[in-house]
């Protein structure tokens, strides 16, 4: 044992690496406050009541905890002129966004799976033609967008925010599975196809078994994007159809009757919680995807 260790003293070489990582945790702990401060008034708030509220003291703990700023907001709120809280808008953003996630992820597997093991003519153009589909900015195709709804009859409805969503989800989910495929080995494929397997039962049987990674990330990318749409859901739906972005822009810059902060941070929170609780629950098979090389390339 070092001299230095037997005596107790530590070594200038231990300090400094001491000295390193306390630092690091500093910067770690600030970042995290960043993060955490809105989230924890956010959550603070929404079970203050309104007195409470007003009296200032805005990162002070609820004095008298209430949850009736939560029953209002999800079944009472005045939104535009109906007062029926958000949950039919929460209802709006669940019909739409979760086929059109199922939709565009299987889709973009599907492309994938074909550009990196089954190369035609062309493939390289197609890619390259996908991937620049990213890159066109959502302001660009509203006009588009629009006639093509009107013309499909689905201008104001779900099933068109779902038409939407699923084209506009095509590039990244395409990208990333044909990104990650490229990894799957040769071999297997062209073993499955010299025993006669073909298209589709080689991707049911054996490249989608092995890709839960880049299905996790495709998942989650695709659920945080159309859930958080307001662009999209703002210009091509109608109240009836309309999702929770639209609702909460709605309810939070109402101008009729005083502003209720405790009901507009309940509000938020409900809108942010199936994002929130997708990360809590897949949050660690989303690190393990994005460091497997889901999204290299």
């Amino acid at each position: 044992m070092p001299r230095a260790a037997r005596s107790g003293w530590l070594t200038p070489r231990r300090r400094k690496a001491i000295l390193s990582r306390g630092v690091l945790y500093l910067l770690l702990a600030i970042i995290a406050l960043f993060f955490a401060g809105p989230l924890y008034i956010l959550l603070s708030t929404s079970f203050k009541t309104m007195p409470e509220i007003q009296s200032g003291g805005l990162m002070a703990l609820p004095h008298e905890p209430t949850v009736q700023p939560w029953v209002t907001a999800w079944g009472e709120a005045c939104i535009g002129i109906t007062c029926g809280g958000l949950k039919g808008y929460f209802g709006n953003s669940m019909v739409m966004t979760i086929p059109a996630v199922l939709i565009s992820v299987m889709i973009g597997a599907i492309n994938g799976y074909a550009l990196a093991k089954w190369p035609f003519p062309g493939a390289r153009f197609v890619f390259a033609a996908l991937v620049a589909g990213n890159f066109v900015p959502f302001q660009v195709v509203l006009a588009p967008v629009a006639v093509t709804l009107r013309t499909l009859g689905l201008f104001g409805s779900v099933e068109g925010l779902i038409l939407i969503h699923v084209i506009y989800g095509i590039p990244i989910t395409t990208m990333l599975f044909r990104n990650f495929f490229l990894s799957v080995p040769n071999d297997l494929i062209k073993a499955a196809r010299i025993d006669g397997a073909g298209f589709f039962w080689i991707f049911f049987r054996i490249v989608l078994p092995l890709s839960p990674s880049v299905i996790v990330v495709a998942l989650i990318l695709q659920f945080t994007g159309i859930w958080n749409d307001f662009l999209f859901a703002v210009s091509f739906s109608n109240p009836s159809s309309a999702p929770m972005t639209v609702a909460l822009n709605n309810l939070v810059n109402s101008n009729f009757g005083v502003k209720e902060y405790n009901v507009h941070m309940a509000a938020t929170v409900i809108a942010a919680a199936p994002t929130l609780i997708l990360y809590i629950l897949l949050g660690r098979y989303f690190l393990r995807g994005m460091t497997a090389g889901a999204v290299k390339g």
